[in-house]
């Protein structure tokens, strides 16, 4: 059975191994290493997951039969204007979970939590390349925007946002 439970910092490890793996056929395709990208989160530590529920973001936790599959970052920012929003950050679904439907539970979990809140949006950064996933992004409803350079990242960054009230 699935379930998904929010977790807290007792479970940063958790967190950060099931990240790791999850992120590590990304690292691969695309060649990142510590080299030339130390903070990709196929190389999550437990202090990473720390730093977050240090800053206010909360994780979700999608187990089957009490095994971890899959992760969810959700962070609401202070507001800096008008616009409510939210980061959905490090999904990571296990790959031999992938393309059945984990992803897009704990998208649909953190668009509810969201709506909860009552923000406006949900936004996103996802390698530019990587089009599979911008595809699989845009099928459950989130729009691509803008597309940047980093200098100290191997690959663009695309963003996409989820309007949460039409």
């Amino acid at each position: 059975m699935k379930q998904i439970k929010e977790v807290f910092a007792d479970q940063a490890e958790v967190l950060a191994h099931l990240i790791r793996q999850a992120n590590r056929p990304v690292a691969t395709r695309f060649k990142i290493n510590q080299d030339n990208c130390p903070k990709h989160p196929s190389f999550c530590k437990s202090e990473w997951i720390q730093a977050d529920f240090d800053r206010g973001e909360r994780y979700f936790l999608l187990t089957e039969n009490s095994q971890p599959i899959a992760c969810v970052a959700y962070e609401v920012p202070v507001r800096e204007n008008a616009i409510k929003k939210a980061y959905l950050n490090r999904l990571s679904v296990l790959p031999d979970q992938q393309n059945k439907g984990t992803g897009s539970k704990l998208v649909e979990h953190v668009i509810q939590q969201a709506l909860s809140d009552q923000l406006d949006l949900i936004s996103i950064g996802i390698i530019a390349q990587h089009t599979q996933l911008q595809d699989w992004y845009e099928k459950i409803g989130f729009i691509t925007g803008d597309t940047k350079g980093f200098e100290h990242l191997p690959f663009d960054v695309t963003y996409m946002t989820y309007k949460l009230n039409d």
